[in-house]
């Protein structure tokens, strides 16, 4: 492996290059420049929107992958680095030279693009540096690429989307977040068909706003009612309305727009990452709840205000409660836990949370992975097919572990 300053500067012409170069056109820019430091035959794989399967990203045909290799999430060795972001190397195929193969998670922040794959003929400190600094690099180039490429979404899809899947995926922030003490992790289902449901966060310097909605229906119009209700809500945030006030005003927004006809029950919630203080209100949604290390869930109460868009006139009480570090709060909607299966039964609230427990209870796995499989278990109960959308936000406050998050 060349010298860390080689390294540096093969990066930073990358940086430079990245800033006219297609979606189409990256891995071969990619994979040049890394091949003048030692990191041969790279390539770059995204990860579909259900985390199933790795695409790899070879700039050919109308989704930017023909001619690919396709990974599993589950089962490989890639698919293993992906789920715990951790880098790991193997033996590369005989052709190689007797170079080692190494497999980076490529992440913005703390949320999972895919995984980068290089071959080097060293398999030290230096080399895996290079190769981590590598895919972070990648994370920045996609990111920038994705927002205005038709290519990388069909990249990432397995079948067609509707149009209210397809507004709700543009309306949503990324699925993991970690910053300020804080980690978010989002999951939304089902993802090529969802209707009215959505889910929001946003971070003002030290406060973390959080927010579900579920609108009436699954169809066309109830994506137009919750993009109507996030887009009002957001608005309202921005200039500086209380969440009372935040839910006021989208009652008065989808009253203007459809009068009664269409609404919305939603948690509206700010966490102050700096004392733990939860403060929400209740807009006729299924109650939040607090999963705290050796105390168990805990169901939270306040007196709900009746749907946004209803216009019940029910007052909005704003309810408080203080976190400890380590606590988690779960919001989600009603189809996560009334999923039935072909026996008839659902998912329940208890499987829901003993999931979350026990599979991140112990910080076994990252917060994104473990609301990944819970999906996954939610979708194989009801054989893969949901009657009703499902979604699910999940926040750590003060959980610590946040550079176990990235390679």
């Amino acid at each position: 492996m060349t010298d860390a300053v080689r390294v540096g500067k093969v990066l930073t012409g990358l940086m430079q290059a990245g800033h006219t170069t297609a979606l189409e056109q990256l891995p071969g820019v990619v994979a040049g420049h890394a091949d003048t430091v030692g990191l041969h035959d790279v390539a770059l794989f995204a990860v579909d929107l259900q985390e199933r399967v790795m695409r790899q990203l070879t700039g050919r045909g109308p989704d930017a992958g023909e001619g690919g290799e396709e990974l599993a999430v589950d089962g490989t060795l890639p698919g293993h680095a992906y789920q715990n972001v951790t880098i790991v190397t193997e033996s590369a195929p005989a052709a190689a030279g007797g170079r080692r193969r190494w497999w980076a998670p490529v992440t913005d922040g703390v949320e999972r693009l895919g995984m980068l794959r290089a071959d080097t003929a060293a398999e030290d400190e230096e080399t895996r540096d290079a190769v981590r600094d590598l895919a972070s690099l990648v994370a920045l180039l996609l990111l920038s690429k994705r927002s205005f490429s038709d290519s990388y979404a069909r990249l990432v899809r397995s079948r067609p989307m509707n149009v209210a899947a397809e507004m709700q995926w543009n309306l949503t922030p990324p699925p993991a977040f970690a910053g300020h003490g804080a980690t978010v992790s989002a999951a939304l289902e089902p993802a090529y068909e969802v209707g009215g449901d959505a889910y929001d966060y946003a971070l003002t310097g030290t406060n973390l706003y959080l927010g579900v909605f579920d609108a009436m229906g699954h169809d066309t119009t109830a994506g137009i009612t919750a993009n109507v209700a996030v887009s009002a809500c957001r608005n309202a945030r921005r200039q500086g309305a209380s969440l009372a006030d935040a839910s006021r005003m989208v009652e008065k927004t989808l009253n203007e727009q459809f009068g009664t006809s269409r609404y919305i029950t939603g948690i509206l919630a700010d966490i102050d990452l700096v004392t733990g203080r939860l403060t929400w209100v209740n807009r006729g949604h299924h109650l939040p709840v607090v999963i705290r290390s050796g105390n168990g869930p805990r169901q939270l109460a306040c007196p709900p205000a009746g749907p946004m868009g209803a216009s019940l006139g029910l007052p909005v009480t704003v309810c408080e409660e203080q976190l400890e570090p380590g606590d988690r709060l779960l919001l989600y909607t009603d189809g996560m836990t009334e999923a039935r299966g072909a026996d008839g039964k659902q998912f329940g609230m208890s499987r829901f949370v003993d999931f979350v427990l026990h599979h991140h209870g112990d910080g076994r796995l990252p917060l994104h992975e473990t609301l990944r499989r819970l999906m996954h278990a939610v979708l194989d109960h009801h054989d893969g097919k949901l009657d009703d959308d499902a979604t699910v936000l999940l926040a750590e406050w003060a959980g610590g572990r946040q550079e176990d998050l990235v390679p």
